[in-house]
Order: C-alpha cells, then sequence, then structure tokens
C-alpha cells in the first residue's frame, strides 16, 4: 500500500472514529491539496449514514459541504495572501507545481469563473483550485457561488451513491475506486455538451436581434 493510501485509510478511520467532525475536517483538508481521496471517502460517509453510524443523510451532505467551503476559504485564502512563491516552495508537498498553476490559469482565461465549477468534478484539481483563484484575485462571490453548486452536486450524487450501495460498500470499494473517475468524467462531459447546446441555440438568437 502506497503512502497515498495509507492517508486516505486514515481519513476513513477519522470519520469512523469522530463521524461528522471527521467529515469536515477530511473534507476541509481535501481542499488545500491534502489527498484524502474524495471520491472514497464521501461514499463511504453516505454507507455509514445508511448502516446508522451517522445519523441522517441531509446532515451528512451539510457537512460535507461546509467542510468543502471551509477548505476552499482556507486555499483561496493561501493563494491570494501566499501568492505564487508559497506555492512554488510548498506546492510540491501537495503536488501542486508551477506548471500545474499555470495550466489552470489558462483554465481561468478560456471559461473565466466558471472554470471553479468544473474542477469540482476533476480529481486532483479540485483540491487545489481554489489556491489558484486566491492567486487570481477572483471575485469572490463569483468563487463561492461555483464552489458552492459544484460542491453541492459532487457531494451530493457520491454520498447518494453511497447510501444506496449501504453495507455492501466494502465489497464494492475497489470497483467504485475505478468507476468514480468514469462517472465524474462523464459529468463533465455532460456540462460540456450543455455548454456547447446552449451557446449554439443563442447565436441564431443573437443573429436576429442584429
Amino acid at each position: 500500500m502506497s503512502g497515498v493510501e495509507h492517508l486516505q485509510q486514515a481519513f476513513l478511520w477519522l470519520i469512523d472514529t469522530y463521524g461528522y467532525l471527521g467529515l469536515f475536517v477530511a473534507l476541509a483538508l481535501g481542499n488545500i491539496g491534502v489527498p484524502v481521496g474524495t471520491e472514497i471517502v464521501l461514499p463511504v460517509a453516505g454507507a455509514l449514514t445508511a448502516t446508522g453510524h451517522l445519523s441522517n443523510l441531509w446532515l451528512t451532505i451539510a457537512v460535507a459541504l461546509a467542510g468543502e467551503l471551509a477548505g476552499g476559504s482556507a486555499g483561496y485564502a493561501i493563494g491570494r495572501f501566499g501568492g505564487v512563491p508559497l506555492i512554488e516552495r510548498y506546492g510540491k508537498y501537495v503536488h501542486f507545481t508551477h506548471d500545474r498553476l499555470m495550466g489552470l490559469h489558462r483554465f481561468f482565461e478560456r471559461w473565466g469563473t466558471f472554470a471553479i465549477f468544473i474542477c469540482r468534478f476533476l480529481p486532483v484539481l479540485r483540491g487545489v483550485v481554489a489556491v489558484a483563484a486566491g492567486v487570481a484575485e477572483m471575485n469572490l462571490a463569483h468563487f463561492y457561488l461555483w464552489t458552492f453548486l459544484g460542491s453541492l452536486i459532487f457531494c451530493s450524487l457520491l454520498i447518494l451513491i453511497g447510501n444506496a450501495l449501504g453495507a455492501h460498500l466494502s465489497t464494492l470499494l475497489p470497483l467504485l475506486h475505478r468507476s468514480t473517475y468514469v462517472f465524474l468524467g462523464l459529468v463533465v462531459v455532460a456540462i460540456f455538451a450543455g455548454i456547447v447546446v446552449m451557446r449554439a441555440r443563442s447565436r441564431p438568437l443573437r443573429a436576429r436581434n442584429l
């Protein structure tokens, strides 16, 4: 088992032992670049809710969302006040390199603040995008809007999947780890397709108005 897998197991233990507090801490740390394994942590939280270890499904979703927003806020502050020098010095410890920062910067230029929403569904990038948004000094209202909407969809879907699997989750966990990436990829493709369709439909309307 690799060091990252050991760390992810530690976060699962944290949630199993400390319940909602552990879930909040895990999600918050996952949004400042710590390799928490959110795509596994969230279904496990859903399964723990189904088995009664966590008390309420909607509370589980709410705590996960609060952790995402708290971690996103911390990440934004790190990027805003620490800037590029901080990332270049310490980013290597969370696999956030200068090249990755520049890639996110180009992504922001292409998609604007909506890039935050897209990155909520992309492994690795979802954990560092808040830091990049802080470096770019992104408008806070837009940052929180897209972080909230993306995290709400992401957390809700994975927790609901885990809740539906319930006691069978431990058996299906290895398969879920791989299939989650496929699932998230399909979500991103669907989002992009929706944007393309909406833009295509708006062009004839603009042409008629000219």
